[in-house]
């Protein structure tokens, strides 16, 4: 499971942005922002980097630390 589509409101940068950024199309973009379908390791690299953020704050932790 991912954060992009929150990540992506925090940061006000549309899907379409992204998707044009990251030279896919706004179709795969949405399927990543939806958790219909998660990005391979090094698209979700590529979109840390064009946010400028970790890429950890892309991910739900596994585990819930108590």
């Amino acid at each position: 499971m991912n954060r992009i589509k929150e990540v992506l409101d925090e940061k006000g940068i549309s899907q379409t942005e992204l998707a044009n950024m990251l030279g896919k199309s706004f179709n795969m973009v949405n399927l990543y922002a939806t958790n219909k379908v998660q990005p391979p390791v090094p698209v979700l690299y590529q979109i840390a980097e064009l946010l400028n953020i970790d890429v950890r704050t892309l991910l739900i932790p596994n585990k819930i630390k108590y």
